[in-house]
């Protein structure tokens, strides 16, 4: 599969989005968090479908209540 380079340049957005997960380490961010930075579902599907993020379901519990958190992290073709 061609990477993102040799494809097509990456659009505005997904620039953001790669600089702002690199930024966030090795945990990766919330998808809360980059909602928070103006991302839409939509444009992060697109990134997951890329391949350039990985998304994982964690659950966390708080006052004894679960939660479902997803998290976003950049993937070696990312960066």
């Amino acid at each position: 599969m061609p990477t993102l380079s040799t494809r097509r340049r990456p659009k505005p957005y997904e620039r953001r989005a790669l600089t702002l997960l690199a930024g966030c380490g090795r945990e990766g961010c919330t998808e809360a968090v980059m909602r928070a930075h103006g991302f839409t579902a939509t444009q992060l599907a697109e990134l997951v479908r890329l391949g350039l993020v990985a998304k994982t379901i964690e659950s966390v519990v708080i006052v004894r209540q679960t939660f479902e958190v997803a998290r976003l992290k950049i993937t070696e073709e990312g960066h």
